[in-house]
């Protein structure tokens, strides 16, 4: 007990913290282990508490070490740290955020995010040379196996930050060890299960997987999504023997079910726009496949009489570019100690608040929760976008739409109804004024919607008037205008509305057509983003923008 004392640091962050609040931190193969959970007044853990470093650290003097010349231990300044007994340490200092300031939250490329040379390669020959933020934050943390929640604006590059490492460990791109065997795949068992709450967003998730095996490999990712024909499918899973799947929670749940789809083994369980498939009507598929996706009957994978040990050592992977309150409830009781994962910063998700979300807006009872509702939603915005709203009778929508696509001369919108009857007769309106105009929408079959999207994205429709089908994880790189014609029901909709453009990066905005009476509601949602949403109007070719203050007109492009 005594040797195993003198390892130990206890780690007081803050000034005169209870013993409570104390971490436990322990030497463990060269990082530093969390033996308890963090308290929420600790501020952001980042990659550097994790014991992540990229490849190489800088000291004084402006040098440079490699790692394997520095000590695994972060060190502990000395004017922080006093003496208590013989063998043990606390560390106390101001009550602040840990944070760091080089990378690899500012990696400058994936070889410094602990990636194989194979995959890094074939990123190379696909275009990608520099991580995102949410990238270099997200990729090593996963490697290091924490459960996690990422969440990042829309278009920040989140589906790579979750494959890149699951492609590490998966498949023929992974670090192989010296005396690797070609043999270890014989049993082929599913390795890691992708869900996505619709059969577009599945489909563009198996395209990028495929991008990254090339094209022998591809057969290692099936989809699973519904609307096709699953007697293909299950044909395809006995055939090809893939390693990992992508699909719709149904079909999923489906196939699991019928025993075509066996998943028990699986390490890594990924859940990309995790808010949606929340919703009722994925309700009892959800169940059913966090009770069996990498569920071992019998399994004590922690080997501790934890409430923990009932889980295995299944990772889970949450993705979403809004985190409302009911998926913080959600990586709470479905991950072990999950972390939340952001551009810049990794905090524990105990640290933040608890309690319901009112999306109301603040109130003295729940301005804590609100203000978080109100964050979530901001941060799922692009940084770049322009915001507008114009005014105009109910009639006339679809002509304002139309000299709104003309006066910015977008040639790639997408615009959202909510109401399929009023969408196809919009498609039909603009049409008839000389517009490429399509729609896209639940009721259409498979290979209907995936032609309409091909034609959109080769250019070949210039606006897509579509409901909330498309507003989750629909990327058009190219899409530069998003048009509001019915207003979405709250801020988190907005959020994933807007990010179908401005992606990346990239130039994007954003007009809400909206009746006299919808005004308040447009205010509320600028109230609630914390972005300006400015009045306009559509004269003489040009999009006007109209100040509340000065009431004057100034023409902007």
């Amino acid at each position: 007990m005594q040797a195993l004392a003198s390892t130990r640091l206890l780690l007081l962050v803050g000034d005169c913290l209870p013993v409570g609040k104390l971490l436990h931190v322990s030497r463990f193969h060269g990082s530093v282990r969390f033996l308890s959970r963090v308290d929420r007044e600790h501020g952001p853990l980042t990659l550097a508490n994790l014991g992540f470093k990229s490849e190489f650290e800088t000291t004084k003097g402006n040098k440079t070490k490699p790692l394997h010349q520095l000590n695994s231990m972060p060190e502990i300044s000395k004017n922080k740290v006093k003496a208590v007994r013989s063998n043990e340490m606390k560390a106390v200092g101001t009550k602040k955020s840990i944070e760091i300031e080089a990378a690899p939250f500012a990696a400058k490329s994936f070889s410094e995010l602990g990636l194989p040379p194979l995959l890094i390669d074939r990123l190379e020959r696909e275009g990608f040379s520099v991580p995102t933020d949410v990238q270099s934050a997200a990729i090593p943390t996963i490697l290091k196996n924490h459960d996690v929640v990422i969440q990042s604006y829309t278009g920040s590059g989140k589906t790579l930050a979750y494959l890149l490492p699951i492609l590490s460990e998966v498949g023929p791109l992974k670090n192989k060890p010296p005396n690797a065997d070609n043999t270890s795949r014989s049993k082929m068992e599913i390795e890691a299960v992708i869900v996505a709450p619709s059969r577009e967003l599945g489909m563009q998730i198996v395209r990028e997987v495929e991008k990254l095996l090339g094209p022998a490999d591809k057969k290692l990712v099936q989809q699973l999504v519904g609307g096709a024909n699953r007697t293909r499918q299950e044909e395809a899973l006995k055939k090809n023997k893939p390693s990992i799947v992508v699909g719709t929670p149904g079909r999923i749940a489906e196939m699991s079910a019928s025993g075509k789809l066996h998943t028990h083994g699986c390490r890594y369980l990924v859940l990309d726009e995790v808010d949606e498939l929340l919703s009722f009507n994925f309700r009892e598929d959800m169940h059913r496949l966090l009770e069996h996706v990498g569920r071992r009957s019998g399994a004590d994978p922690h080997g501790t009489k934890s409430p923990l040990a009932r889980r295995t050592e299944r990772q889970t992977i949450m993705v979403s570019a809004t985190v409302p309150f009911s998926v913080i409830r959600a990586a709470r009781s479905w991950g072990r100690d999950p972390l939340l994962v952001q551009a810049k910063s990794v905090v524990p998700l105990e640290s933040l608040p608890t309690g319901p979300i009112n999306l109301l807006g603040p109130t003295s009872t729940s301005s804590s929760s609100s203000s978080l509702q109100a964050q979530a939603a901001a941060e799922g915005l692009p940084p770049v976008l322009k915001h507008y709203y114009c005014v105009t009778k109910l009639q006339h929508k679809i002509d304002t739409l139309r000299r709104c696509v003309h006066a910015l001369d977008s040639k790639c919108v997408i615009a959202f109804m909510n109401h399929t009857k009023r969408l196809k007769d919009a498609v039909f309106k603009l049409g008839a004024r000389g517009m490429k105009a399509a729609e896209l929408h639940g009721d259409l079959g498979k290979l209907a919607r995936s032609t309409t999207l091909k034609k959109f994205k080769n250019g070949e429709v210039r606006v897509l008037v579509t409901n909330e089908l498309s507003a989750r994880g629909l990327d058009v790189c190219e899409c530069d205008l998003v048009v509001n014609l019915d207003l979405p029901t709250d801020s988190i909709h907005y959020a994933h509305r807007a990010g179908r453009t401005g992606r990346l990066g990239r130039k994007g905005t954003v007009v809400n057509i909206c009746e006299e009476p919808e005004v308040f509601v447009v205010k509320k949602l600028q109230r609630q983003l914390g972005v300006p949403i400015q009045a306009c109007e559509f004269t003489e070719g040009k999009l006007v923008a109209t100040t509340d203050e000065e009431k004057t007109l100034e023409a902007v492009k």
